[in-house]
């Protein structure tokens, strides 16, 4: 993006109440973990009462639920005994005099045993299969979202009688295990829901018999950190109700003028200087929740672009981070891609860092080229990312400049296996030599050393020379670029020598990194 601006895509929200179950993110045993119905729970941490999250639904809603369970009791944890198990269930609760009936349009639970990520196979870019549930849980359960699908396990419908609490979905989860769950439905009267951790069982009077025992699961790290959420030097997790669960925007494009990047989960911290910050509000929360959905884990994205120009680009998710960090997984999930040529879904497994291509598109002279790009943000991503339309030639550039870099942090890595390291003279030695000493237990001193010999450093072969990339052509053959998108020879050794330049000073770095 140097010498390049992202424009701030200024969309909305929709105003689906939904109640999100995020924090705490790690449960240690049974308790109440969020509710909306009037009233307070003892928290395990400090014994003191914690107001609920208080709403009533009615109408359109949404749930999210995403835990891990990591048992108190380490015997739980599995190995040589049999793993302890948590039920995560969602309970309704009617306060009217009349019942209520819950509809559910599209959602999934799974828990990482049923949707084990396979991380070595799903790095990268792929295209989706038609049952990704490798993927781990909060993608898994956000692929049905975003085809609009009602897993085969979840009810369409639910009865609600006057006065009473009925379970709607659950889940079973092993320790050390995650789940996560998503819901999308409507209701023809006010309700109130609850989300619920109960230990070795699943059945329905126990479940409801935690939430009557207004005593909250234990986990919640965040009680000594209040201060710290207010003022906004914390995020915590969210335990509370979001207004929006789709977020819509468009916007026009001219390639002609220059590459096109726009922010996608924009946050306060990572805008990308657009202020553009999409995080959709909470209307009620847990003292100890996030101020707003920061995550907004389950939110849809639809983002429209429609792009005019002419010639080959590359569509491109970023994740851009500070230089220096350790880099994580900083998204892994599904997306839909929808231009004139159809539909598409792929699979992205992205480092921080990162810039991956998603596909290239061909933009077409004198016609407008709408390409959207959908999303429901999973959890176990990290908001915070950049969708580009760049020339391929630009992205031909970053990866020659990527492969430079890698191939100077290979050459460190091996210089230090191999324990090179640069030659230095020998100090001087202008006093006189003690004495040798009669104690044979110490060793005895060195006189005179021979002068160490310099051992050759082993650097990185420079990279190859990246052909002037091409275009397909509708024959199945490859036109070069024209002339006028290609780097004149000048402007290439100018690069040249700011990657050695960059190589070098990368180089320094690593050596302070390890000491030397």
């Amino acid at each position: 993006m140097a010498g390049q601006r992202a424009r701030a895509l200024n969309g909305t929200f929709n105003n689906v109440p939904v109640l999100h179950s995020n924090q705490p993110e790690i449960v240690k045993g049974p308790g109440i973990l969020v509710n909306t119905a009037p009233g307070s729970a003892i928290a395990a941490e400090n014994n003191e009462p914690l107001k609920n999250a208080e709403f009533t639904f009615n109408g359109e809603f949404g749930l999210h639920m995403h835990h891990k369970y990591y048992p108190q009791d380490s015997s739980k944890l599995g190995g040589r005994r049999a793993r302890g198990l948590l039920t995560v269930a969602a309970i309704a609760i009617n306060p009217g005099n009349n019942p209520v009936t819950l509809k559910f349009k599209r959602g999934s639970v799974k828990n990482s045993f049923e949707a084990p990520y396979q991380s070595n196979r799903l790095m990268g870019v792929k295209p989706l299969g038609r049952r990704p549930w490798n993927t781990g849980p909060g993608d898994a359960t956000a692929v049905q979202m975003l085809r609009g699908e009602l897993d085969r396990k979840l009810p369409r419908e639910i009865t609600i009688p006057a006065r009473s609490r009925k379970v709607i979905v659950s889940s079973v989860l092993p320790a050390r295990g995650i789940m996560n769950g998503l819901l999308r439905g409507s209701s023809n009267g006010p309700f109130q829901l609850a989300v619920i951790a109960a230990e070795e069982t699943n059945q329905e009077q126990e479940l409801i018999s935690v939430l009557d025992s207004k005593k909250l699961a234990p986990g919640r790290i965040y009680l000594n950190r209040l201060n710290e959420i207010r003022t906004g030097k914390v995020f915590s997790r969210v335990a509370g109700v979001a207004l929006g669960d789709e977020y819509k925007a468009s916007i026009n494009h001219d390639l002609s003028q220059g590459a096109l990047h726009i922010p996608l989960t924009s946050t306060r911290k990572h805008h990308f200087g657009t202020r553009d910050i999409q995080v959709n509000q909470l209307s009620t929360r847990m003292i100890d929740s996030a101020l707003n959905n920061v995550g907004t884990y389950g939110v849809r994205f639809d983002v429209e672009m429609n792009l005019s120009g002419v010639g080959a680009h590359e569509l491109v998710l970023s994740h851009p981070v500070a230089s220096g960090r350790k880099p994580f997984t900083a998204f892994r999930g599904s997306i839909g891609i929808k231009s004139s040529e159809g539909y598409r879904e792929i699979h992205v497994g992205m480092k921080s860092g990162q810039s991956l291509p998603l596909g290239q598109i061909i933009a077409q002279a004198n016609a407008v080229n709408p390409v959207t790009v959908s999303v429901v943000y999973p959890a176990d991503a990290t908001p915070g990312h950049l969708l580009s339309v760049v020339p391929v030639t630009q992205l031909a550039m970053l990866r020659r400049r990527e492969e430079m870099l890698e191939a100077a942090r290979k050459a460190e890595a091996a210089a230090k296996k191999r324990n090179v390291v640069p030659p230095t003279p020998p100090p001087a030695i202008n006093a006189k030599p003690k004495p040798v000493q009669t104690n044979e237990n110490k060793p005895k001193p060195i006189l005179q050393s021979p002068r160490p010999q310099a051992t050759p450093r082993s650097y990185p072969k420079p990279a190859p020379r990246i052909a002037p990339p091409t275009l397909a052509t509708p024959s199945g053959g490859a036109n070069q670029l024209p002339s006028a998108m290609i780097m004149p020879q000048r402007v290439n050794d100018s690069l040249e020598q700011r990657y050695r330049d960059a190589i070098k000073a990368q180089q320094d770095w690593l050596r302070r990194l390890q000491g030397r």
